[in-house]
């Protein structure tokens, strides 16, 4: 709420929103910074799954059937993934490609899938069912295995209930030929796989969970329906060797603790050094009501109870092993959320989490705005990144993020990573009364909520909109400074609109100046309480929806406040939401608009250049010929100045004194009047995600519509404003809801500092063109039909010393424009590109004659327009509502492109879909996810080389010795030939209409990836090689030393006495 965050990739694109989070996240592999191999085996989804590496590294799956995926198997250190999904079929995933593709499918027609389980360095995946049976299926071929394990011969054969789904499989950690088998119902099975029978049957009153070893293979651990855990030695099977309830409230006399909240999953972690760790979700005390999601970690006899902000899907941890029968030394915990992944770090003290690199929950709020520029400024992303980096960020673990699997290569082209966050609520003082609160209840969501933005990269300057009629102008700085009290602009309207008996509308009294006070002491705090205080009738009148702060303001490097502006009430009447927004560097100037007129805003000198209507704004020329409901008693000249009031030129005076760019004296607030308000119509913001709130009628007849024209873009630009101007001169191009495209003239005077000393002068020109809908997009081409940017200057440090050569290059500094003399040559001649709703028209100026037109569409609306820069040259991209994507020529405005990509069916697209130069594209699929897409073919025939490797392969840790004496006596790991037990040959066919085998794409996909990835494919060979090597020569040392040993043992038996 109020915040705001910058990603970046590698082709220096930036893109600015509210708030972000993509829920439901997957890692390929995990990798420690101390730990040589880190295997993720397992893990349930329930969406199609995200991939991530290494930061930077991200990949993003879609099943083609869109059925819920259930859970995940990794085949470790293999580059492939197994998915299970809900609607009863397997897949195996090809990982060795930068695109992953489906190898095989396998969908079983009779039984539903509920667990999977595959052991490492194992090509045989065992796969519970609904009905309690267990079915193998062999990963390379994906084929079924004759060998099936039944339910009714797993159970006691005289009990007649059914035991319920399986809900856990898995092999002993010492036994391979041993495999436990959970069922929902409280049962769980020891079944011998050579034998094929059940060796103990362990049974509880209560559901089960889950199920988890400990290492040496004696004791496993359940978690059940009733927040009970159950501890198991495998050779005891009368009744559970230990029983815990984590979070139940222990009775005095012995009896059984109160039942909890089921434990949904438990995983059972061993050390070398100290306690084994139980880490469980779930199971907390149903008095607990509105308790957040927690996970509890129990170690020794502490007992740590970790808060979510959402509910817990699934977790796993990160051991130093990947071995199941080895002390599994545990480092991390990964969570995942439904709308977020987490990780803990289990080896620091009070378990902080680590800071998440990837763009996932930025923020619990959702996102309101979205912008997408691309090709930046070079030192622009380093810039944010080095004050990023150095925000305060507590909580967060001191270590790497332990998620590193994948290559970049040029992945990065296509990821997002955080730069920055900017809080915009700092400005503002929180609301502690309930007699302050109704002056925010504009709308229902959140009164700091960003609802636009404008954003210039050259000179990094950021002007945000918020839903509360606010607007906030930021300056970048690398310094640290201290506002003692910001300067805030009060813009208000005059009423006039409301029927009364007396015909007339509320005059608001004229606000003091620095003449009219003894001292700026005195008078500041004076003018703040008068100006935001209630009538004594109770009507709210002159008060700002939200009250910004005259205590000190610390402001970290990055992003400062230069400048609030807020609009007020006026005689009960909230003010109209701001509609359009736009800044201009080189020229100072910030401009806004709503359904009654616009404001200009100087934000150099901190004075309102312009605030007219937009009846006003047509002057004489008017082509509807409103008339208000309601006879004025006092109009506001065009000029801005109010009789009664300060004189235009003592209101345009900034009333504070600058000293190295921070407003140190008291906070003057002048209230200028706008002409017409109307009553309170528009729909709130919170309303626009089911319906739009402006007319789509392209001819709007109707006076009170005609009279409620909002103003909806601005582009500011150096042109011909008249036909007969031959130079260029500055200009403001206004457009209107109606189609309507007006001028205002901008006199800007010398650059320095007579910049800062002389006004600006700001005046409407008039009517430039109509077209049919509200007017989305403007732009400017020169004689060439090249891109002409709005004019802006460099960025330079605005907190430099008085003295320093920062200062003095500031001072010599000149906006960037284009020269009139260039346009000389090029005969004069520019073109202006005008998109509205309905059409699109390329005007010649200064002739101001069209000379092309296309009507985009007729059946449908244009939801957003850009002209963007492809490699073909410059265009005109459009979105429409009926879901098309369009591309324009430019400027002959011939159709290139026209797709029917995704047809509205969420006001959240319409209001963050946006387009930016390379044929890029970016919406919010999600209140938390965001997609981006391309509509230019060469990148997409270029984005396979712009994609990661998510598979690189990691020699493989040495399993845990077994000791000679076990070895010999028995006692250590035991193995497993499952090829001759699960093969055709032992266990025949399985019945071909129990699944049926479904080839995937992936094989041509994979032989495309090793055809592009030849390099990669001779390294791995060559790691393999090595590991082949290092591995028959550990074999050979082995040897030797068990025939030293064996010869040892020898000897010292002949010389036992018999």
């Amino acid at each position: 709420v109020g915040e705001l965050l910058s990603y970046c990739d590698l082709s220096l694109s930036l893109s600015l929103s509210l708030s972000l989070s993509l829920s439901l996240s997957l890692s390929l592999s995990l990798r420690g910074s101390h730990a040589p191999f880190t295997p993720w085996n397992s893990l349930f989804l329930y969406s199609p799954p995200h991939r991530f590496g290494r930061p930077g590294v991200e990949c993003y799956c879609q099943h083609e059937s869109g059925a819920a995926v259930i859970q995940l198997q990794f085949l470790i250190n293999e580059g492939a993934l197994v998915s299970a999904l809900a609607d009863d079929s397997i897949h195996l995933w090809n990982l060795r490609q930068k695109r992953p593709a489906v190898l095989h499918s396998l969908k079983f027609n009779r039984e539903r899938i509920t667990f999977c389980h595959l052991p490492f360095q194992s090509k045989w995946l065992y796969v519970g069912t609904e009905r309690g049976n267990i079915h193998i299926v062999n990963v390379e071929s994906f084929t079924l295995s004759g060998y099936t394990i039944m339910w009714n011969k797993a159970i006691e054969l005289s009990s007649k209930a059914h035991p319920g789904p399986v809900v856990h499989i898995s092999d002993n950690p010492m036994d391979e030929g041993k495999l436990i088998i959970g069922f929902e119902s409280g049962i769980v099975v020891l079944w011998d796989l050579k034998s094929k029978k059940a060796d103990y049957r362990y049974t509880y009153d209560e559901a089960i969970h889950s199920v988890a070893w400990h290492h040496e293979g004696k004791q496993f651990i359940c978690s059940h329906s009733d927040g009970t855990l159950t501890i198991w030695n495998i050779k005891s099977p009368a009744k559970p060797a230990q029983t815990i309830t984590p979070h139940g409230k222990q009775p005095k006399d012995g009896k059984k603790p109160e039942p909890c909240k089921p434990i949904l999953k438990v995983e059972y972690k061993t050390t070398r050094a100290g306690d084994p760790y139980m880490i469980l979700s779930g199971g907390l005390s149903y008095d607990t009501v509105g308790r957040r999601p927690c996970l509890t970690v129990m170690h020794g006899k502490s007992t740590a109870v970790l808060e979510m902000d959402y509910p817990i899907v699934d977790f796993l941890t990160l051991c130093e092993t990947p071995y199941p029968n080895d002390f599994q030394e545990p480092y991390a915990v990964v969570v995942l959320l439904e709308k977020d992944l987490v990780v803990i770090d289990l080896a620091q003290n009070g378990y902080p989490i680590f800071e998440n690199p990837y763009p996932l929950t930025i923020h619990e709020s959702p996102v309101t705005c979205c912008e997408y520029v691309a090709d930046c400024p070079v030192d622009l992303i380093p810039a944010l990144y080095s004050v990023g980096s150095r925000q305060k960020r507590q909580g967060y673990s001191k270590k790497e993020w332990p998620i590193s699997g994948g290559n970049w290569g040029q992945g990065t082209q296509i990821m997002l990573q955080v730069l920055y966050k900017l809080k915009t609520a700092k400005v503002f003082e929180k609301t502690r009364s309930k007699e302050e609160k109704p002056n925010t209840e504009i709308v229902d969501e959140d009164p700091f909520a960003i609802q636009l933005m404008s954003w210039c990269p050259d000179s990094r300057m950021l002007c945000v909109a918020g839903v509360s009629a606010h607007v906030i102008i930021y300056r970048f700085s690398k310094q640290e400074i201290t506002t003692e009290v910001l300067l805030e602009v009060r813009l208000q309207y005059e009423l006039n609109d409301l029927e009364s008996p007396e015909g007339g509308g509320y005059q608001t009294p004229a606000p003091p100046t620095p003449s009219t006070s003894p001292s700026p002491q005195t008078s500041g705090p004076q003018t703040h309480h008068s100006t935001s205080s209630n009538s004594s009738d109770g009507i709210r009148d002159n008060v700002p929806c939200l009250k910004v702060r005259n205590s000190p303001l610390k402001q970290s490097p990055g992003y400062q406040v230069e400048l609030v502006v807020q609009l007020v009430w006026v005689s009960g009447e909230p003010p109209q939401q701001i509609s359009s927004l736009a800044i201009n560097s080189s020229y100072g100037l910030v401009v806004f608009g709503n359904t009654n007129g616009l404001a200009v805003v100087d934000y150099l000198q901190k004075t309102v250049l312009l605030n007219l209507s937009t009846v006003e704004l047509y002057g004489s020329n008017d082509p509807y010929q409103r008339q208000p409901r309601s006879p004025r008693k006092s109009r506001q000249p065009s000029g801005g100045e109010t009789p009664g009031s300060a004189t235009s030129e003592d209101r345009c005076k900034s009333p504070t004194s600058v000293l190295n760019g921070c407003f140190t004296s008291f906070c003057f607030l002048p209230t200028v009047l706008l002409s017409v308000c109307p009553p309170r119509a528009a729909l709130p913001l919170d309303n626009r995600d089911n319906s739009f709130s402006r007319s789509r009628s392209s001819s709007v007849t109707s006076i009170d519509k005609e009279a409620r024209e909002a103003i909806t873009s601005f582009y500011f630009c150096e042109t011909y404003t008249r036909k007969t101007d031959s130079t260029l001169t500055p200009a403001l191009w206004v457009g209107t809801s109606l189609g309507t495209v007006l001028s205002i003239s901008l006199s800007m005077p010398p650059a320095g500092e007579q910049r800062l000393l002389q006004p600006v002068i700001v005046s409407p020109s008039g009517t430039l063109v109509r077209l049919k809908g509200s007017i989305l997009r403007m732009a400017f081409l020169d004689a060439t039909g090249s891109f002409l940017p709005p004019p802006s200057e460099l960025w330079y440090e605005p907190n430099a010393p008085a003295n320093g050569e920062e200062r003095e290059r500031v001072r010599k500094r000149r906006p960037v424009s284009v020269s009139p003399s260039t346009s000389q040559e090029l005969n004069e001649h520019q073109y202006a590109v005008v998109c509205s709703e309905k059409q699109a028209k390329v005007i010649a100026l200064p002739s101001q004659t069209c000379i092309f037109k296309h009507n985009i569409t007729e059946t449908s609306f244009v939801l957003r327009t850009d002209v963007v820069q492809t490699v073909p040259g410059i265009c005109v991209a459009c979105f429409c509502a009926n879901g098309h994507i369009m591309t324009l020529s430019l400027p002959g405005l011939r159709p290139l492109l026209d797709v029917n990509y995704l047809p509205l069916t969420d006001m959240r697209i319409a209001r963050t879909f946006c387009f930016t130069n390379l044929g890029q594209a970016m919406y919010l699929t999600s209140p938390t996810e965001i997609q981006r897409i391309t509509y230019s073919q060469d990148v997409c025939e270029n984005l396979q080389e712009m994609l990661g490797e998510l598979f690189t392969p990691v020699e493989t840790p040495e399993a845990p010795n077994r000791g000679f004496f076990k070895g010999l006596f028995g006692g250590g790991a035991q193995s497993l030939d499952r090829e001759e037990l699960f093969g055709e040959t032992g266990a025949g066919k399985a019945s071909r209409s129990l699944a049926q085998h479904i080839p995937g794409p992936g094989g041509i996909e994979g032989m495309k990836g090793a055809a592009s990835g030849i390099v990669g494919d001779l390294a791995r060979a060559r790691i393999a090689l090595d590991e082949r090597g290092q591995k028959l020569s550990e074999v050979e040392e082995r040897t030797a030393a068990m025939m030293a040993s064996a010869d040892s043992f020898s000897k010292h038996a002949h010389e036992v006495p018999s």
